[in-house]
């Protein structure tokens, strides 16, 4: 076995998955701790040094696996998220570029790629994005539809919340939100136009209770399917790895027939 292939199955030992784990949560704490002037009065010199530790780690880390994996490693996009992610926090926070120590906190990202049950999530996320922008555009013509009717029809005595089509956009998105939509919007209008009702109720089923329910269908069946996939490709390598083992079985049961013959 080479020193690639010895390296390429240490990284992929459960331990190893493990010690990462660890290591990306314990950095998360170590920047929150970067944000707190007391902290850092008094141990500023430790959490720096730790933050440093961790980000050796984090470079150590990609660099064994792009020794082992070779071209391979770019293949992936979970590994170019990583080396993006650690490539980022390399780059020296200088005056004009002083917003990369914000960008730090990305590292926490890692734990995505990490775990394989929230980078099922993702995958099921972006898997998600073609039907959901169907669906977007479908909520886009409702809320230009009911922004238009709330601008004409409460633009006049309520103009700082409908008296341009912006503004009505954003008073609709409140009320979909259910964010004070009630006593903050809609009472306050219905005062002045008792049947005003009529217009948010059926806005508000048609958008929270539908649109919105489409799309967390449409996530839910990406992870579904994302996850029949992983399960489909853990069960082709399994197959796989048996038949290797059989042949080599059956390899030596016919090297040892041709001895004793």
């Amino acid at each position: 076995m080479s020193i690639r292939e010895t390296v390429a199955r240490k990284l992929d030992l459960p331990a190893t998955r493990n010690f990462i784990t660890c290591v990306i949560l314990f950095n998360a704490v170590v920047l929150g701790l970067e944000t707190s002037d007391y902290v850092m009065a008094r141990a500023g010199a430790l959490v720096v040094l730790l933050d440093r530790l961790c980000l050796s780690i984090f470079v150590v880390e990609i660099g064994l696996k792009i020794f082992a994996r070779g071209r391979a490693f770019f293949r992936s996009g979970w590994n170019i998220f990583d080396f993006v992610i650690v490539g980022v926090a390399l780059i020296p926070a200088t005056q004009g570029l002083s917003v990369l120590r914000a960008l730090r906190i990305l590292r926490l990202l890692r734990i995505i790629s990490v775990a394989p049950t929230l980078r099922r999530v993702v995958e099921g996320f972006v898997s998600a994005l073609p039907g959901m922008a169907s669906v977007f555009l479908l909520m886009a013509l409702i809320f230009y539809i009911a922004a238009v009717m709330a601008t004409k029809l409460f633009g006049d005595t309520f103009p700082e919340w409908f008296g341009t089509i912006p503004l009505s956009t954003y008073s609709l998105f409140q009320i979909m939100t259910l964010e004070s939509w009630s006593m903050g919007i809609v009472r306050p209008v219905m005062e002045v136009s008792p049947y005003a009702w009529l217009f948010f109720v059926p806005f508000i089923l048609v958008t929270t209770f539908a649109v919105v329910n489409l799309v967390v269908g449409l996530i839910v069946n990406s992870m579904q399917e994302a996850h029949a996939e992983e399960s489909n490709a853990a069960t082709d390598t399994y197959r796989d790895e048996v038949l290797r083992r059989l042949e080599a079985i059956e390899r030596r049961l016919a090297e040892a027939e041709q001895r004793r013959d």
